[in-house]
C-alpha cells in the first residue's frame, strides 16, 4: 500500500474537528473519553490520516492513564523532544503524514520492555483483525498467528 498524506483542505473535510487538532495542531483529547481505550478487538490502528500501520492490538494495555496505551509501535514512529507545557517528555509522530500521536513514556510493563506510547484515540483508525484482508493490510494477519 502507498500512504500519503491529504492536503490541509482535504484533512478539514475528511477529519472530525477533534482529530483535526490534535493530529494537525498537536492537540490533546479528553483523558477516558476515546473510543479505543479499553479496546479488546483484534486488529491494528493507523494514522488516520494517512492510514499507515502504527500499532497491534496485541501491544496494547490498560496503564489506566486515560488514552489507549501500547508497549512497541508495529512501524517507524517519529519521536521529538516536547518541552511544551514547562514538561520534558518524548512526542511521537506518524513517519508519513507527521501526524501529532501523542507522547513515550519509560513507565510500562518491565516485562514488555518497559516503554508506554500514550496514544490519543482520536489520531488512529481501527481495523479489525477481520478486516485486514478486505482493507489491503493483510501482511499484518501474521501478528495474530500463535
Amino acid at each position: 500500500m502507498k500512504f500519503n498524506k491529504p492536503d490541509k483542505e482535504t484533512l478539514k473535510k475528511t477529519l472530525s474537528p477533534l482529530a483535526y487538532h490534535v493530529t494537525q495542531e498537536n492537540g490533546t483529547e479528553r483523558p477516558f473519553t476515546s473510543e479505543f481505550e479499553h479496546n479488546t478487538r483484534e486488529g491494528i490502528y493507523v494514522d488516520i490520516v494517512s492510514g499507515e500501520p502504527l500499532f497491534s492490538s496485541r501491544d496494547q494495555f490498560d496503564s489506566g492513564c486515560g488514552w489507549p496505551s501500547f508497549t512497541q509501535p508495529i512501524s517507524t514512529i517519529v519521536r521529538k523532544k516536547d518541552t511544551s507545557h514547562f514538561m520534558f517528555r518524548t512526542e511521537v509522530r506518524s513517519l508519513i503524514a507527521d501526524s501529532h500521536l501523542g507522547h513515550v513514556f519509560d513507565d510500562g510493563p518491565k516485562d514488555r520492555g518497559g516503554l508506554r506510547y500514550c496514544i490519543n484515540g482520536a489520531a488512529l483508525r481501527f481495523i479489525a483483525k477481520e478486516d485486514l484482508k478486505k482493507e489491503g493490510y493483510e501482511e499484518y494477519l501474521q501478528l495474530f498467528e500463535s
